[in-house]
């Protein structure tokens, strides 16, 4: 293949990325991709670790952080919808619990995979991008988020500010008031209170008094020193050090390996950059090193579940537009990464399609496919007579259906059954290999100190 006949698409590619020439007989200067990950002192890897796994950051000491976003799981639940706290087992076979154990109602958005979220190029999170670095100037800890002066100044990354709300969510972790008196702080919006809880929890637990001494030992001697903000930083560091997936035969390629990308693959990838016959291409959103521009777009995806209290009956997902207040916002969602996408269905933010063939069709005529959604055969959802009422309220309601496709900014493609093939094969080879056995002891926990059950 020579460069001279790969079209403007694909030249850009290699800026995109910032490689050396992802393309044989290459005449170009650029140098390979560079990944900048954080690199945390192992103690504070196995802190985090065990953090991600124990129970005892949760309200009512029933769910973890890695209930919703498990190595077995492809760093998500493998659910359209998670199960947040009251449900019971891990995965696909979590259940949404029993009697006064019934979830309240599922999570709104699909719990998004955490692949390599430590390379400092990441600097929005969230489907609506409410955690952020953009526009974080003057905040604590350099980060825009729903907690605004109240975040912590000692948070070491984007991800560890993420990580600080996910504990303060009812549904997910804190649990419904007056269950517990997390729960009862999180329900008044009092997100310090909820984090100094957690805090205390800690500091009672020796074995956790020693871990964080070791990780953290310019900043914490004694079990009075430990915050919730270092507990985010050290889940932060086990996230970015465990999955790190930058290795994939599409990296490999671009950094010189002509043979680590098979025929089919190198044709999906000219499609995926190059586009079709009009010059439409999956790269003008699927931008960047790991094929996401981290900005917001609205693809008339399917609304299922309960919703995020948007539209006149509070079960639709306006998306950024509850971050920003701005009507041009409704309806968009951040671009996700690519990388390991084969490996992160259900997708969308309501993990309405649970094979990666579906969504890709989906982008070909975005509109016709909304209309023709059939939920019964895509969505992963275990079931409850209560909470199954809900579920497809939005995609029921014709007025609904039709207000997503009016704000839907994604033209259609033209691409042949065949290149979406060729596509699909490319989306391959975004798979960093070292991803599909995530069973050792650097990615899951046998024990947590806390005592606490693992899911199971």
């Amino acid at each position: 293949m020579k460069l001279s006949t790969i079209s403007m698409s694909l030249i850009c590619l290699v800026m995109w990325i910032g490689s050396e020439a992802a393309f044989a007989d290459r005449d170009t200067d650029v140098p390979v991709p560079t990944h900048d990950f954080r690199n945390p002192n192992p103690e504070k890897v196995a802190l985090g670790r065990v953090l991600m796994f124990d129970k005892i950051l949760s309200g009512n000491k029933n769910i973890s952080c890695g209930t919703c976003h498990h190595s077995l799981a492809g760093t998500g639940d493998g659910l359209s919808l998670p199960v947040g706290e009251g449900g019971s087992g891990l995965g696909v076979t979590r259940n949404v619990g029993t009697g006064s154990d019934l979830i309240h109602e599922r999570v709104p958005r699909n719990a998004p995979p955490v692949w390599n979220l430590g390379d400092r190029s990441f600097h929005t999170l969230f489907h609506d991008g409410r955690v952020s670095t953009i526009g974080g100037e003057g905040f604590p800890s350099g980060c825009r988020t729903p907690a605004g002066m109240d975040l912590p100044g000692n948070l070491e990354s984007v991800l560890a500010c993420q990580a600080m709300f996910p504990v303060t969510s009812g549904t997910e972790m804190a649990g419904q008031a007056p269950e517990n008196p997390i729960a009862i702080a999180a329900a008044s919006g009092d997100l310090p209170q909820v984090w100094e809880l957690l805090a205390q929890r800690l500091r009672a637990n020796p074995d956790y008094v020693a871990m964080f001494i070791a990780a953290f030992p310019d900043e914490i001697s004694s079990s009075a020193e430990i915050q919730y903000s270092h507990a985010a930083n050290a889940i932060a560091a086990f996230e970015s050090v465990a999955w790190r997936a930058d290795n994939s035969p599409f990296d490999q390629y671009v950094r010189g390996d002509q043979h680590a990308m098979s025929k089919n693959q190198k044709e999906g990838m000219k499609l995926f950059y190059r586009g079709d016959k009009n010059g439409h291409s999956c790269a003008e959103c699927h931008s960047g090193l790991y094929q996401t521009d981290q900005q917001f777009h609205a693809i008339a995806m399917p609304q299922i579940g309960s919703g995020r209290g948007s539209g006149p009956d509070g079960f639709e997902d306006y998306g950024r537009e509850q971050v920003t207040g701005s009507a041009s916002d409704i309806l968009r969602f951040k671009t996700p990464s690519l990388r390991n996408v084969a490996l992160n269905a259900p997708y969308g933010h309501s993990g309405a399609y649970n094979s990666l063939r579906a969504v890709v069709e989906h982008h070909l005529n975005a509109v016709d496919s909304l209309y023709a959604y059939n939920a019964n055969r895509q969505a992963v959802l275990p079931t409850h007579p209560t909470l199954d009422t809900e579920n497809y309220r939005a995609m029921d309601n014709a007025a609904i259906v039709d207000f997503i496709a009016s704000y839907n900014e994604l033209a259609p493609f033209s691409f042949t059954k065949k290149e979406v093939d060729l596509i699909i094969d490319f989306l391959s080879a975004l798979t960093d290999t070292n991803s599909l056995d995530l069973r050792s002891d650097q990615d899951v926990v046998n024990g947590v100190p806390s005592g606490l059950p693992l899911d199971d």
